[in-house]
């Protein structure tokens, strides 16, 4: 919402004030000296809590605006807190209610303010000189109501969506456990046995494990310059290839790192275990592309279906035995060539891994298709949200 004064009528017993009128701006302070683990005040930043304090700055009921970083994600606190110095709290005077004043916040774009080249910033002079409205002191708290009514109604479908968002992730997997436990292809295989014709082999027995190129200073001086994929552009069964850089390479290792259409390609490293050993087929959109060394390549011998291989090292199973390949007494998780060679894949035939693609592919297509309704659902779930607010600092929310 724009909030000049000149772009719509107020009713006629509302006025416009600048925010200085209605509010006090406490700038924060840096937080080392009061700082305390055992401490009763919490200590808030733009994007939250993230310490106690022994002293406060802001009594309840004050919200909190970004002065640095994030600047357009206000916070309702209802207790008395300390506010970083990249963070102002934003107080209400009496002749304005402080929630309302949250919702203003939440409904005016604070980007507008900004000046800066880098990082985002506002400054106290343009946060004081905004038009606010000021409703008579009843009609305030009315519009708190009914928003707050509206917004538990609207918090209860999100809540419903992200529920559904879940059941969704729960059901891929259940695809896959289903289709490498062989009962999407045959409904009569008992638990824990292997379907008939079915094996255990380790990925280096139908594969060629390989690793990429190092990066260092003395590759920017050669002549030969390729498209470079890093570990930034592989994800769970996903490339991201938006930004794309280049590496030096000597024209000897070229047969070695470059890329062929459905590599298996296994992320080396990650501080996360859940995140290490992620996996995805190169797509070939990209000639001549290279990897990097924290990329781990397997290309796959004919007896193993590309995709067949992917969505098993997507799989809770597949996911397991790259956990327990990663796992070391060091306690840090890292995959290496010959750990990568020993992760074990149930190989069923194939022409059965032909079907088994097939089979889960059209259940995850009809999954995709009701994420992106839900994706939808609540980006118009945002779009009211902001609707109702618009509504509210117009006049139109109440009769």
């Amino acid at each position: 919402m724009d909030s000049l004064s000149s772009k719509f009528q107020l009713p006629a017993d509302w006025d416009w004030q600048k925010l200085e009128n209605v509010c006090e701006i406490i700038s924060g302070k840096n937080q080392s000296k009061v700082i305390n683990p055992d401490g009763i005040y919490p200590i808030y930043g733009s994007s939250g809590i993230f310490g106690y304090a022994d002293e406060y700055l802001c009594n309840e009921g004050t919200t909190v605006v970004g002065r640095k970083g994030t600047i357009n994600s206000p916070l309702f606190v209802k207790t008395k807190f300390w506010n970083v110095d990249t963070a102002f709290g934003l107080s209400a005077k009496e002749n304005y209610d402080n929630k309302l004043l949250y919702y203003f916040c939440l409904s005016f774009n604070f980007h507008k303010l900004d000046k800066s080249t880098t990082i985002p910033s506002l400054a106290k002079r343009d946060l004081l000189a905004i038009d606010i409205p000021l409703p008579p002191k009843p009609t305030q708290q009315a519009i708190v109501s009914k928003v707050e009514e509206l917004f538990s109604e609207l918090d209860k479908g999100i809540e419903n969506l992200h529920t559904a968002q879940q059941q969704l992730k729960t059901y891929r997997q259940s695809v896959l456990k289903w289709a490498f436990e062989g009962k999407l292809t045959n409904e009569n295989i008992k638990a824990g046995e292997l379907p008939k014709g079915w094996k255990w082999v380790v990925l280096g027995e139908v594969s060629k494990v390989s690793g990429g190129l190092t990066k260092n200073a003395k590759r920017q001086t050669l002549k030969l310059q390729l498209p470079f994929l890093r570990v930034a552009n592989v994800y769970f069964n996903c490339l991201d290839l938006e930004e794309m850089h280049t590496i030096g390479i000597n024209e000897s290792e070229v047969e070695r790192v470059k890329l062929a259409k459905d590599d298996l390609l296994f992320v080396e490293g990650n501080g996360s275990i859940e995140q290490i050993g992620r996996a995805a087929l190169w797509n070939g959109a990209i000639d001549n592309c290279v990897h990097q060394n924290h990329l781990i390549k397997s290309r796959l011998s004919k007896e193993v279906v590309p995709k067949y291989a992917l969505y098993f090292f997507c799989s809770k199973l597949g996911r397991d035995k790259i956990k327990e390949q990663a796992n070391s007494t060091s306690g840090l998780h890292t995959l290496s060539l010959g750990k990568i060679s020993k992760l074990q894949l149930p190989l069923s035939p194939i022409e059965e891994q032909h079907n088994m693609v097939q089979a889960i592919e059209s259940r995850l297509s009809v999954a995709d298709k009701m994420e992106e309704c839900i994706i939808q659902s609540l980006q118009q779930a945002e779009a009211l949200r902001q609707s109702i607010l618009k509504k509210a600092f117009e006049g139109k929310l109440i009769s």
